[in-house]
């Protein structure tokens, strides 16, 4: 297991290296990058001011020189070609060093670090209690299959899978935060202004208040889809003969299935545990964008319209070091379900 794990973890620098120079050729060789967008920012300026004057400094105005141009590109790092650039660049985050935003002007861990809680909590969240409930509720649909709970759980849980998380959070926007309709949950933010005013218990109590919109959209994908496969999983080792020999010994159906079926239907499921890093740092754009939380996703979205290149390589090398290793979490997980499992 400990040379699979060593080779693993070789494997993870080329893939890591294959990933960001893809990433970084593209973003790089697109149009519209930072240099552009400040030229056309200093051209209206100038357009502007023309119009305030007379029209022959309008043109004059308007104009940017050479040497403007060539001075923004070496602000930028735009002045060498772009696999100088990104020799630069991986030499950089060699040391930690991801550089400067052009949009928020600071370091980009600095922005990454003040957009990072948000998309955490609800990513740890709805973690928990995504296997909390899907885990349990899949083994109980198995139990219980072709029964009316059955029956029932899986079309509400497949109409929950059918709704679009955009429809689904301007449905619980309108319906529930006021605006004619039930005034139950705030309209968007982590908390409320009297926070900070409030004691333990009630900051807790404000603070889930807010999570509840935001999660239900968070977690509805991941909800059915775990939910099913635990369900499946878990009937396809129960008509196993391993199974039916255990049941034929007299024992109960319980010890049956939580003893022998159980550990051999987690299997799949844990094959899905590691990719969960990845909510941890990429978010939702579409519920941070509808219940105005500022996070990670909403980050990455602005990057790309702004071509701050900075701050969404950062994102790109963390989201890619994230899953890689969440493909390694997988395997432990292979080996803790099943000892059978050997990569050696």
């Amino acid at each position: 297991m400990w040379i699979y794990l060593f080779k693993r973890v070789l494997a993870i620098v080329p893939t890591l290296l294959g990933i960001t120079v893809v990433c970084f050729f593209i973003i790089n060789l697109a149009p519209g990058g930072p240099v552009e967008q400040k030229i056309a920012q200093l051209q209206f300026a100038g357009a502007f001011a023309g119009n305030m004057g007379s029209a022959g400094s309008h043109s004059q105005s308007s104009a940017i020189s050479e040497e403007v141009i060539n001075n923004l590109k070496k602000q930028y790092g735009f002045d060498k070609p772009v696999h100088v650039r990104y020799w630069l660049w991986i030499k950089s985050i060699i040391t930690f060093d991801f550089g400067d935003s052009f949009t928020y002007e600071e370091p980009v861990i600095s922005v990454i670090v003040s957009k990072f809680p948000v998309s955490l909590q609800f990513g740890i969240v709805s973690l928990i209690l995504t296997y909390l409930i899907c885990i349990p509720l899949g083994i109980l649909k198995a139990i219980r299959e072709g029964e009316r709970f059955d029956f029932v759980s899986s079309i509400v849980l497949l109409i929950m899978y059918s709704i679009p998380a955009l429809v689904l959070g301007i449905l619980l926007k309108t319906y529930l935060t006021g605006g004619g309709f039930l005034n139950w949950f705030p309209v968007g933010d982590l908390y409320s202004d009297q926070y900070f005013d409030k004691d333990f218990f009630g900051k807790v109590i404000d603070r889930i208040h807010h999570f509840v919109l935001p999660l239900v959209c968070y977690m509805i994908g991941h909800f059915t889809v775990l939910t099913f496969l635990t369900k499946n999983s878990l009937l396809d080792e129960v008509r196993l003969d391993y199974v039916r020999t255990a049941k034929a010994k007299g024992l109960h159906q319980k010890t049956v299935i939580y003893k022998h079926a159980l550990r051999n239907a987690l299997i799949p499921i844990v094959t899905g545990l590691g990719s969960f890093l990845g909510l941890f740092f990429a978010g939702s754009l579409i519920v941070e964008k509808i219940f105005t939380l500022d996070g990670i996703g909403l980050l990455g979205y602005n990057s790309v319209i702004n071509r701050d290149y900075q701050v969404l390589m950062a994102l790109i090398f963390f989201q890619a070091v994230l899953a890689l290793f969440g493909r390694l979490i997988s395997d432990f997980a292979y080996v803790l379900v099943d000892p059978r499992i050997d990569f050696s």
